[in-house]
């Protein structure tokens, strides 16, 4: 059961306000090393772990999910394992440690797939695939991101389906595969437009812009940004200037072109 101290470290949590959830997951990890159970120790390490993470520690974060991992591995409870070596793989993805990172995410998806942990699997697959851009394996990334996409159909998480069809259409772009990266944007927009995010719908159809420039084809590059300035205007989006000034030149070298 958790701690008074644990249950404040959430509450500050909710709020925002993570130096006060620390000082309180600080307080509940200190609590449970003399009370509690190893379940609670496990539970306000990994709280405290996430918030410093947050917080961009990610010295002590690792610090605490090491020793999270140590007392699950005793308990045998493979879900909080799995969940907790990808947190640790997060943290060196967080930091530019690519290598690091994968091989946690490996480990997490040997102990998770065993688990049916569909819907962090496919989190955990979009991760991996990330890893091996960096490392620069994109057939690797590319197989990734399709299992990625099983998962996240499996579980109906279009939030998944949104992201992880714009990182793979992203990837078909670098790898100039237009025809592969233009399905896969499209896909992206759809499901950013089922979800309302218009922000989301807004970055799919920039690359999109992009593929239809390397095609030539500026029609279809306008339309895409048209779209795009409506949506910056309307979410009072950063990138409306960038994207005008886009717009224009592109249509400039349209008038030049005719």
């Amino acid at each position: 059961m958790p701690s008074q101290a644990a249950r404040r470290g959430e509450i500050f949590l909710h709020r925002g306000d993570l130096t006060q959830a620390r000082l309180w997951y600080e307080q509940a990890v200190t609590e449970t090393r003399d009370e509690g159970s190893p379940k609670d120790l496990s539970d306000a390490l990994g709280n405290l772990g996430n918030v410093c993470a947050l917080l961009e520690d990610h010295a002590q974060a690792e610090t605490c999910y090491r020793e999270v991992l140590d007392i699950q591995r005793g308990l045998l409870e493979h879900n909080i394992i799995g969940e907790t070596l990808v947190n640790l793989g997060n943290l060196k993805a967080d930091t530019g440690q690519p290598e690091k990172a994968r091989a946690f995410y490996l480990e997490a998806l040997d102990t998770l797939e065993p688990l049916d942990s569909d819907q962090a699997l496919g989190i955990l697959y979009s991760n991996l695939a990330l890893q091996e851009l960096q490392l620069h394996n994109s057939d690797v990334a590319i197989e990734a991101f399709y299992t990625a996409l099983e998962y996240h159909r499996k579980v109906g998480n279009e939030d998944g389906l949104a992201t992880t069809y714009g990182q793979l259409g992203k990837t078909f772009l670098l790898t100039s595969r237009f025809e592969k990266a233009e399905a896969c944007l499209n896909n992206a927009t759809e499901h950013f437009i089922k979800l309302g995010n218009g922000p989301g719908e807004a970055g799919a159809l920039r690359l999109l812009a992009d593929v239809y420039e390397e095609r030539g084809d500026k029609i279809s590059a306008l339309r895409c940004l048209e779209r795009v300035q409506q949506i910056d205007k309307t979410y009072q989006l950063p990138q409306y200037e960038d994207d005008e000034r886009r717009y224009n030149k592109i249509r400039e070298d349209k008038r030049k072109d005719e």
